[in-house]
């Protein structure tokens, strides 16, 4: 095995390793069906103790790129010819919206009041009149900062503050979005999706495309039909059919991307509530194109009044940005940009995410 950690890197070695493994998984060094190399094997090579190696493929089983079979061994799980232009029979699901709700669910991360208002007084006391001056354009240095730190921390996406847009919701960011693409005339999205979602793009002159979706993802067929090189995507628990997407249609997508040349929206609204043990990996930090914007809301982790959402723009697409809608000014009041950027700081925010799940694992 050729695989070199770093002792001295920002993430943990059974992190590193996990990476190494995927990379050999998906590039066919282990094909699909073939043993992985024992754990003592592994640890030998690479110069890591056995339960950093049990991590690394606890992480590789969760995500679905292996399975273990009892006094046996791992064995790979990951299907290449699950990519785009397999040509398989697909069951499509009956999956027709329920109702015409404004919104999604009313259910929200039940962020404790006691804590935050001790926060909002904190940030009082600490910021002064510094509350009373304008946003940056993007949002302030402080949020999209601490942003970035907290995505390393639980997504594995490392970026600069200079691709963090901070905006009033997913629906202002959609618009800004429209705006930024708005060459492609087309967009596809999942059928059926969050309705606001078709809204605002038709609001901003975008044709909607809705591709049918089927238990893992949005149809192969569709995808290949499909003349838009748009694709707004929510990999993780998709509203309102309840659809996460596999490990192999996430790189489905980034090879639909790829292929076509276009963009891939991540909509990852719902992710940090998840039951799993490790959260979903996004397709942001899984692509290698530049082809991915990501987005995700406080909204529901804290609560619906909190109006604040964020996106992260690939590298080759921020100054594109800048330079075509720069002008906007930040619609987040300042206050509560320094207040959430105190709430990541600090760890409450983590503490109440990790308090949510191990209740939902519970019910």
């Amino acid at each position: 095995m050729n695989m070199i950690l770093d002792k001295q890197g920002a993430d943990p070695a059974y992190i590193q390793l996990y990476r190494h493994l995927v990379k050999d998984i998906t590039e066919g060094v282990y094909p699909y069906g073939t043993k992985l190399p024992s754990k003592r094997v592994i640890a030998e090579d690479t110069g890591v103790s056995v339960i950093t190696v049990e991590h690394a493929l606890d992480l590789l089983t969760e995500e679905g790129y292996t399975r273990t079979v009892q006094r046996s061994g791992v064995f790979v799980d990951y299907r290449g010819e699950d990519f785009l232009g397999e040509k398989r029979k697909e069951e499509n699901l009956d999956l027709a919206e329920e109702g015409e709700s404004e919104g999604l669910s009313t259910d929200y991360g039940e962020f404790p009041f006691t804590v935050l208002a001790k926060v909002m007084r904190k940030t009082l006391l600490d910021q002064g009149e510094n509350i009373l001056v304008k946003s940056p354009n993007h949002g302030c240095a402080a949020l999209r900062s601490e942003i970035c730190k907290y995505l390393a921390r639980s997504r594995g996406i490392t970026i600069s503050p200079s691709q963090v847009i901070v905006g009033s919701g997913a629906e202002y960011l959609y618009g800004l979005i429209a705006q930024l693409l708005g060459d492609e005339k087309v967009f596809a999205i999942e059928d059926p999706a969050y309705k606001k979602i078709r809204l605002v793009y038709e609001a901003m002159g975008i044709t909607c495309e809705g591709l049918k979706m089927t238990k893992d993802g949005i149809s192969t067929r569709a995808l290949e039909k499909t003349k838009a090189k748009v694709l707004h995507v929510t990999p993780y628990h998709s509203y309102p059919s309840g659809v996460t997407a596999g490990i192999s249609k996430k790189h489905e997508y980034l090879r639909w991307a790829k292929k076509r040349r276009g963009i891939l929206i991540e909509d990852n609204y719902d992710s940090e509530l998840t039951v799993s043990t490790k959260p979903e990996e996004p397709l942001f930090s899984m692509d290698q194109e530049g082809r991915v914007i990501y987005l995700n809301t406080f909204s529901r982790t804290l609560a619906p009044s909190m109006r604040i959402g964020y996106m992260i723009l690939p590298k080759s697409l921020v100054k594109p940005f800048e330079e075509k809608l720069g002008f906007y000014s930040c619609t987040v009041p300042i206050f509560e940009q320094y207040v959430l950027a105190e709430l990541l700081r600090n760890g409450d925010f983590e503490r109440h995410i990790h308090r949510i799940r191990r209740k939902r694992r519970k019910s």
